[in-house]
């Protein structure tokens, strides 16, 4: 969005585009962080019998990034762009990526409910800080 802005010259593209990615990058070391605090084994290394790991992973089981930066992703263009043909699209595609991390034996319901509030989280945070600091501290030009 943010290259869009800059080929458009449209400052409102261009702001959209750094709240998404400031709000990706939030939702990144917040999870991450919870990765290495938590450490929890993915349910395919935990339980081995049980659940055959249809993919492996290198990192910790909580919170699912991949289900947080999805979530984030819908989130920052829900709000940026309210539109039903964006809404629909973008969350059905968060919802997909967060059932195929449970279908390939990565992740845990918890750790996929972890990821969506936390993605859901870091966006609208993110958005009402931006929309706070471009419209609540005008200072009049004269």
């Amino acid at each position: 969005m943010e290259i869009a802005g800059f080929a458009s010259h449209d400052n409102n593209l261009k702001n959209e585009g750094l709240q998404t990615g400031v709000s990706l990058a939030l939702t990144a070391i917040i999870t991450y962080s919870l990765k290495a605090i938590v450490k929890r084994k993915r349910p395919y290394l935990a339980y081995p019998k049980l659940i055959t790991g249809k993919a492996t992973e290198t990192t910790y089981s909580f919170p699912s990034g991949h289900t947080s930066m999805a979530f984030a992703t819908a989130t920052a263009l829900s709000l940026s762009f309210p539109k039903w043909y964006v809404i629909g699209p973008a969350y059905s595609y968060a919802i997909l990526v967060a059932y195929s991390r449970s279908y390939l034996g990565v992740h845990y319901p918890g750790d996929i409910l972890a990821g969506a509030i936390i993605g859901t989280g870091s966006s609208f945070l993110t958005w009402k800080l931006q929309r706070k600091i471009q419209f609540g501290f005008k200072i009049p030009i004269k």
